[in-house]
């Protein structure tokens, strides 16, 4: 059986963003805006209460988020919320504002610690209150899922959870807020727009709607994210990339990631890379893992890449797309995790704990080839010095 869920409305295309007042105004009358301190000092965050402001909402603001998104910012924006008697709430950045507003959303009507969520343990019993999530990076697609991911920061755990309640109220999707991202910011963005698309559609939870979604992604994402790097205002290349991203996150959540999500939250947690870069630099090598095992899926990636592989075996075609993978990360410059400057001595040590709290996460278990712990700890070994310009071959 198919399951699909999505938000209430979507709001797409370049400035969508001047709607947010009329969708705030539907659905309340006084709005917490989470965001951070780029996206204040870009004005973003004076013109979302100016637009606020014509449609009569007033709005408290945090600017707490700094990072990933932790425990520590959830209940920081949950006290101003509460003391600011606000109805409903807006989340503008990339993904670490928008699962922050997701916690403090159901947290606002139902009891309790946000990691009480995690692996179902609880249900949000009460509605939350609404949430209309502005992503301002073209990548995590969070703004269109039922998922958030939160650091406990006293164990050291991204905690991935997931339920419905979770699914913001509406996405509104303007690919003019993404032009001011910096180079390094779009090339991880989009890297983990393309995990988030490839995964869905490897995924053991893939079903038709998913699929129609994570091809659409992967096709905008392949053919429009050099582009976007090289020249940050292309609005045609910015605009394809946020389709993508949406699309991919919407496939996601209803399919499920896979083995690259699953290694990329303990090296979040741990290390503090940011999510879009730590899939960037885990995907290359995960797919050459799982590649035998999904030969006719890769193939289909491996045509987006290169039209001439139509005329290839999907065996042919699937390298294509694991080798061109792999040569996107060379020409965005995506660093390895030694190139991002994690200690050998210390990333040995957690190779156990990170391994652990992969496979805790549920998510591997949904990749083609399911990894035992042994084969996650190699990997993790491997992408740590990973050289994308040479044919390897991981285990």
């Amino acid at each position: 059986m198919g399951l699909f869920r999505a938000p209430q409305t979507i709001s797409y295309g370049r400035h969508a963003f001047d709607t947010v007042g009329k969708e705030a105004a539907l659905r309340g009358k006084k709005a917490l805006i989470i965001s951070d301190h780029i996206m204040e000092g870009l004005g973003n965050v004076g013109k979302l209460r100016d637009l606020l402001i014509k449609e009569g909402i007033t709005s408290a603001v945090y600017t707490g988020v700094k990072s990933e998104p932790t425990d520590v910012y959830v209940e920081e924006a949950l006290n101003l919320l509460k003391q600011e008697q606000c109805d409903l709430v807006l989340s503008l950045g990339g993904g670490s504002c928008i699962d922050t507003a997701k916690a403090v959303a159901i947290l606002a009507t139902n009891s309790g610690y946000i990691g009480d969520y995690m692996g179902g343990k609880k249900i949000a019993s009460s509605a939350p209150i609404p949430h209309i999530a502005i992503p301002t990076t073209a990548g995590t697609g969070s703004e269109a899922t039922d998922v958030t991911v939160i650091t406990n920061t006293t164990s050291d755990v991204k905690m991935m959870i997931k339920q419905p309640a979770l699914m913001p109220t509406v996405a509104i999707v303007d690919p003019l807020l993404t032009v001011s991202s910096p180079k390094p910011v779009t090339a991880a963005t989009g890297v983990d727009a393309l995990s988030h698309a490839v995964e869905a559609y490897i995924s053991r939870r893939a079903h038709p709607m998913t699929d129609v979604l994570a091809l659409s992604a992967m096709e905008l994402i392949v053919g429009n994210l050099k582009d976007a790097y090289k020249d940050g205002d292309n609005l045609q290349a910015r605009e394809a990339m946020s389709l993508g991203a949406l699309q991919a996150g919407m496939a996601f959540s209803n399919a499920s990631v896979c083995l690259v999500h699953g290694m990329s939250r303990p090296i979040g947690a741990l290390f503090h890379v940011p999510h879009g870069f730590s899939n960037a630099m885990l995907l290359p090598a995960v797919l050459e893992f799982s590649q035998a095992h999904c030969v006719d899926r890769l193939a289909d990636l491996g045509r987006y890449f290169n039209p001439e592989a139509n005329r290839l075996s999907n065996e042919e075609a699937a390298d294509i797309a694991v080798q061109s993978v792999k040569k996107l990360c060379l020409e965005l410059n995506i660093p390895n995790l030694q190139g991002w400057g994690i200690d050998q001595e210390q990333f040995e040590s957690a190779l156990d704990k990170m391994a652990t709290d992969a496979l805790a996460s549920g998510s591997p278990q949904n990749n083609p080839r399911v990894p035992a712990k042994e084969e996650i700890e190699e990997l993790y070994r491997i992408c740590y010095s990973y050289d994308y310009s040479v044919k390897s071959s991981v285990l």
